[in-house]
């Protein structure tokens, strides 16, 4: 239903990781869960621990995740103190790495106060009512179908309705779909969702009317009524709203990129990056993909 920037959509998975950490709390609220030698282990960093756990241990029961995100901080605090013996904190490659992943969280925690927690319901209602408003409605029907092996017995349920008997019961008795219970009923649907037989068919019928010649696929042979025609309903806000909150967040990280940008211009040396990075960081771009990203996950 709606549409996003691929480039965004890679921005807000890589720092999905700051709408889901662990606050720093206060002592009374962050108990000392463990110690490593005179290093104490707080409730909240076993709270980062497991926000940071490998997918795959995602659905672990919660106890089972505690205990294998405490085991990693244990393991992290002994290789760490005996890294900082051998001074590894001060060679370059620490210090680059360090750098870098201190602007990483830097740059979450500053799309998190300015996108993640500044979006507003506000904001999610009006982005709805525009999407749903760019959307030319497609035509959908209701209908119906009894479902027979033959030719001859579609040609026998067509005479039995001509003679004014009810479709519903003739579908309970004679069709051979699993639906047959719910008189044959398909529920509302559009073009495309049917084989092209039964879709032509259907589609060409008025209200209230059913095939007058049996209606061949490879199913077998149907004969078919259309209850209802109407144009396709917009899902509601409520099923959407995840989607509809991408689209609002995406719109505030590309605003925040742009005065960034506007304020501190980008300098690409290398020719053929540049040509990349601005391929896919033009203006245009902004309207490519279906979907909304995900926001779960770690980086």
């Amino acid at each position: 239903m709606f549409k996003y920037s691929k480039l965004a959509a890679v921005a807000l998975i890589a720092i999905a990781a700051a709408s889901t950490s662990a606050g720093a709390q206060d002592a009374a609220a962050d108990p000392v869960i463990a110690k490593v030698g005179t290093v104490e282990i707080h409730e909240s960093e076993l709270k980062l621990a497991i926000a940071g756990l490998d997918p795959q241990l995602a659905n672990l029961p919660d106890e089972q995740k505690r205990v294998a995100a405490l085991s990693s901080i244990i393991d992290v605090k002994l290789l760490a103190a005996d890294a900082g013996k051998e001074g590894l904190q001060d060679t370059p490659d620490f210090k680059q790495r360090l750098a870098f992943l201190t602007d990483r969280e830097l740059h979450n925690a500053y799309f998190k106060k300015h996108v993640v927690d500044a979006v507003t319901p506000e904001e999610v209602k009006a982005r709805y009512d525009k999407e749903v408003a760019a959307i030319e409605p497609e035509d959908e029907i209701r209908a119906r179908h009894i479902l027979v092996k033959t030719e001859e017995e579609a040609k026998a349920v067509i005479a039995e309705l001509d003679a004014g008997k009810d479709f519903v019961e003739i579908a309970k008795e004679k069709s051979t779909d699993p639906n047959k219970s719910e008189g044959g009923d398909l529920g509302y649907f559009g073009k495309g969702r049917m084989v092209p037989e039964f879709e032509t068919a259907a589609f060409a019928l008025e209200k209230g009317a059913y095939s007058k010649e049996p209606v061949k696929s490879q199913f077998g042979f149907h004969v078919i009524k259309v209850e209802d025609k109407r144009k396709q309903q917009p899902p509601a806000l409520d099923q959407v709203e995840s989607q509809v909150r991408q689209l609002v967040m995406r719109d505030k990280y590309l605003e925040l990129l742009e005065k960034a940008k506007a304020a501190a211009p980008v300098d690409i040396q290398d020719a053929a990056l540049k040509t990349a990075y601005d391929a896919v960081n033009k203006p245009e771009a902004a309207g490519e993909g279906e979907g909304a990203p995900a926001t779960e996950g770690q980086q």
